[in-house]
């Protein structure tokens, strides 16, 4: 049995949909998750609620997307895998469940799940050296957290779509309780903050690209 994919909604989704698109055989099911902390646990709920739930997971959990990185050794492109993830003063390891073949052009990182947006590169940097982490995202810990109590091993491989050398726009204010984007908040962010903007699109997309890429690869038969 293959390993069930999460992926937050949106652009990811995408990437990962037309990524599996050119793999023949066997397709994983993919279930787009929200953005943030409290979104994610409130789906992951209502799913464990659904008579599918316990086979679409018995096999493993694959958490997939894109990431921040909070370290100089990582950047845009860069495809890593999660050896644990801090959340809170709480920190829970990941499951390497991946094919073998993946594993040799990874990068293991440390990992830190965020209730926002790091938006400042000084933030990032100072984040990544007194936490001792190397990437963050919104949605991991409680991915993890959650299948932890019932006994679900969970992998996390995710993309670096954005370096620590650089600020992007703040757009913590553009995303909503459910996790899903306020398209006209978003864009007033982005006029306000036009070449920030412009970086954090462009690492976006080189990160997608690489994302598409490497689900492919990862599903692909060896």
């Amino acid at each position: 049995m293959m390993l069930t994919v999460l992926v937050p909604q949106g652009a990811e989704y995408g990437a990962v949909c037309r990524g599996l698109k050119r793999v023949t055989g066997e397709q994983p099911t993919v279930k787009s998750i929200p953005v943030g902390v409290q979104a994610v646990g409130e789906y992951l709920q209502q799913w464990s609620q659904t008579k599918d739930f316990e086979n679409q997971v018995k096999a493993g959990i694959l958490v997939v997307g894109l990431c921040g990185s909070l370290t100089q050794q990582y950047k845009v492109g860069d495809v890593v895998l999660y050896q644990n993830c801090l959340y809170q003063q709480q920190t829970l390891e990941c499951s390497h469940i991946v094919n073998l073949h993946m594993q040799s052009i990874v990068n293991v990182v440390k990992s830190w799940t965020s209730d926002r947006v790091i938006c400042s590169a000084t933030e990032k940097r100072y984040l990544g050296e007194t936490m001792g982490v190397d990437v963050v995202d919104m949605e991991g810990f409680a991915v993890l957290d959650f299948f932890h109590h019932i006994g679900v091993e969970v992998a996390m491989l995710r993309v670096v779509s954005d370096d620590c050398n650089y600020d992007i726009p703040d757009i913590s204010t553009a995303i909503n309780s459910d996790g899903s984007l306020k398209p006209l908040s978003l864009a007033w962010k982005f006029i306000r903050q036009p070449i920030a903007a412009n970086r954090l699109i462009r690492g976006s997309l080189q990160g997608l690209k690489v994302l598409e890429q490497t689900t492919e690869l990862l599903f692909s038969e060896k």
